[in-house]
C-alpha cells in the first residue's frame, strides 16, 4: 500500500518548519511513502523547495498559479498524489517515526476507508496555565475526553488525517468554504465537513488510532487570551457553516457539550475544592467563557447563514 502524504506551504516565514516536517515524513519507518509538496502561489518558495527536495524521485513539488488557500491546495496535492491512501499534514506538525505504519495498519486490519490519530502539543512558548485540557482543541491538539482507545470517530486533525485516495476523489475533497483562513475570519472545520459527508455516503467515519502520533507545534501567539478568545467564536460560526453543507454534522459538538456539563465540569468542581489553586480556579472559569464564545459563534452562523437548511 502506497501512502501520499500531501503537505502545502505558502510563505518562506515557516519555510524551516515547513523542512522539519517533511524531513519527519520522509523519514518514516514505512517503505512505500510519497511526499507530494503544494506550494500555494509563492514563487520564491516554489523555487526553493524545488532546490530542496525536487532531486528525489519520492517528492512531488508543485505551485499553484495564485494563493487558493489550503484545502484548495490540498485538493490539488491528493489529485496529483499516486498513492493508494491520501495523508494530510501541515507545516506546523511533526509526526512520529512509526506514524504512516500505524495507520497503514489501520486499512489493512480494518479494511478502513479513512485512518486519523492523535495530536500531542509541543508547546513552543510554554503551556499557557489558564487552558484546560478539554479545550485543546482550539489549538489543534487533541483534548482530554477525545476517545479512550482505538475506536471509529467521527473525524480527527487535520494534520493526522488520511483517506483512500479513491473515496477522498469520489467525495469531491475538501469544501473550501466551510474551513482556512479567509480574511478575519479564523475559519474551521474542512476536514469535520468533509468526514461528515464520508459518514453520509459511506455510513463509516474515521478508524481513529491514538498511537499515531503528530506533535503539533503551539506558536506564542496562539496561546494568548485574544487569539484564542477569537478561535473559540470562529470555531461555533464554523459549526453552523458545517451544519448548511451536511445535515447533522455537528452532533459531536453537542455531545462534547454534554460530555462538559456531566463530566468535565463536575470533575473539575471536585479538583477545585479538593485541592484549590489559581490555575485550577482560571481553566475552570474558561471553560464556561469558551463554551460561551463557541455558542456565540454559533449564534451568529445562524444570523449569516439565514435561509440556508
Amino acid at each position: 500500500m502506497r501512502v501520499s502524504v500531501v503537505l502545502c506551504e505558502h510563505s518562506m516565514e515557516r519555510y524551516d518548519d515547513f523542512t522539519e516536517a517533511a524531513n519527519a515524513v520522509l523519514s518514516q519507518t514505512y517503505d512505500d511513502v510519497e511526499l507530494v509538496v503544494v506550494i500555494d502561489g509563492n514563487e520564491t518558495v516554489y523555487e526553493r523547495a524545488l532546490e530542496d527536495f525536487d532531486d528525489r524521485n519520492d517528492v512531488i513539488v508543485e505551485c499553484n498559479d495564485e494563493n487558493v488557500g489550503l484545502l484548495t491546495s490540498r485538493n490539488r496535492g491528493a489529485e496529483l498524489a499516486t498513492g493508494d491512501v491520501v495523508a494530510f499534514i501541515d507545516d506546523d506538525a511533526v509526526p512520529a517515526g512509526d506514524w504512516i505504519e500505524l495507520l497503514v495498519e489501520g486499512y489493512e486490519q480494518r479494511d478502513a476507508l479513512a485512518v486519523g490519530g492523535k495530536m500531542t502539543p509541543r508547546w513552543v512558548a510554554g503551556k499557557p496555565s489558564y487552558l484546560p485540557a478539554e479545550f485543546y482543541w482550539l489549538v489543534g491538539v487533541t483534548q482530554r475526553g477525545f476517545a479512550d482507545g482505538p475506536c471509529e470517530v467521527r473525524n480527527t486533525f487535520g494534520s493526522n488525517i488520511s483517506f483512500r485516495r479513491d473515496v477522498f476523489l469520489e467525495l469531491g475533497g475538501f469544501e473550501s468554504d466551510v474551513g482556512g483562513r479567509q480574511g478575519d475570519a479564523n475559519l474551521q472545520g474542512g476536514e469535520t465537513e468533509l468526514c461528515a459527508r464520508l459518514q453520509a455516503e459511506y455510513g463509516e467515519g474515521v478508524w481513529y488510532i491514538p498511537d499515531a502520533e503528530v506533535e503539533h507545534k503551539v506558536f506564542a501567539y496562539r496561546t494568548e487570551v485574544g487569539w484564542l478568545l477569537n478561535r473559540a467564536f470562529w470555531q461555533g460560526y464554523s459549526k453552523r457553516g458545517m451544519e448548511v453543507f451536511v445535515d447533522e454534522s455537528t452532533d459531536e459538538e453537542f455531545d462534547f457539550l454534554g460530555q462538559l456539563v456531566t463530566e468535565f465540569v463536575p470533575a473539575r468542581t471536585k479538583e477545585l475544592v479538593d485541592a484549590p489553586s489559581i490555575e485550577k480556579a482560571l481553566q475552570f472559569v474558561m471553560m464556561f467563557v469558551f463554551t460561551a464564545l463557541v455558542g456565540f459563534g454559533y449564534l451568529y452562523g445562524l444570523v449569516k447563514w439565514r435561509g440556508q437548511p
